[in-house]
């Protein structure tokens, strides 16, 4: 679960495809991701519908662990195997497999889920947080993923509506609806590029051989005082959406955008006490025969 991704499918969150920040940058989402949805993703974990505890996981576009690090807390016996196209991020989420004592029930894969996909074994529990809408041809994904699992293995697929809110409507106060109106722009900029993005996963998950035996919305609505983490996680997420949105802005909105991307402005959206994070995630647990 996360909201800024590299490239397609194989790193767990979105982003402005064209408008590509550091990977240093992309990897301080996810890790902010992680830290400030930690409860959600546990609260998905804990939801699955699964016949036996799973030993063997595949995590499929895992960034930088949010989602790995979640399933080796919610099942202790487990071991994952993390898979990502960025060489970068699987190196912060060993490290951190490291800080946490559990890097050897950690493997990491650096594959291109698009192209030719690595050997995986066989888990009982596959998991695609954020990932399958990027990819470039998301049936055959889902259909690999079908005959990657073992029978009666469980798939869970979440996946997210767009990027977080976190701005109340009427801020900034000399431009109401600002926040809006770059969700708008990024919307119709991603249009042709994730057109999968907020898809209704449930037929295609049938149609690649799978049962859909439960789903579920998660509405994400988490107060900015509740963490210090909220003000960073919305700095940088704010950040990728400016890039994606620029091109159809006003010179008014860039200019009232960037008084609270800048850390120095009195104005910065540091500097806010009414943060919140606003979001919604829909989750899919799938079975293979």
């Amino acid at each position: 679960m996360n909201h800024a991704a590299a490239h397609a499918g194989h790193h767990g969150a979105d982003h402005p495809s064209h408008h590509e920040p550091d990977t240093a940058s992309q990897a301080e989402i996810l890790d902010l991701d992680a830290e400030v949805l930690a409860e959600h993703l546990a609260s998905i974990t804990a939801w699955l519908p699964l016949a036996t505890t799973p030993r063997r996981i595949v995590d499929l576009g895992c960034g930088t662990g949010a989602g790995t690090f979640a399933l080796l807390a919610r099942f202790p016996e487990a071991e994952v195997t993390a898979v990502d196209a960025s060489a970068d991020h699987l190196g912060r989420l060993r490290s951190r497999a490291e800080e946490l004592g559990t890097a050897d029930r950690v493997r990491t894969v650096q594959a291109d889920l698009d192209a030719q996909w690595p050997d995986l074994g066989r888990p009982e529990l596959i998991w695609a947080s954020a990932s399958m809408h990027h990819m470039a041809d998301p049936d055959r994904a889902l259909r690999k993923t079908h005959d990657l699992l073992a029978p009666g293995g469980l798939f869970a697929v979440v996946e997210l509506a767009g990027f977080p809110r976190f701005l109340p409507a009427d801020a900034p106060a000399e431009r109401p609806g600002l926040e809006e109106r770059c969700h708008a722009a990024l919307d119709r900029h991603e249009a042709g590029h994730m057109p999968h993005r907020g898809a209704d996963w449930g037929p295609k998950l049938t149609a690649a051989g799978f049962t859909v035996e439960a789903e579920r919305t998660i509405t994400v609505d988490i107060d900015g005082s509740r963490s210090a983490a909220v003000g960073r996680y919305a700095l940088g997420s704010m950040k990728r959406l400016r890039a994606g949105a620029a091109h159809a802005l006003t010179a008014e909105d860039l200019a009232a955008l960037d008084h609270l991307l800048d850390d120095d402005s009195p104005l910065s959206i540091l500097r806010r006490t009414d943060l919140a994070v606003r979001t919604e995630r829909g989750v899919w647990a799938a079975r293979r025969a």
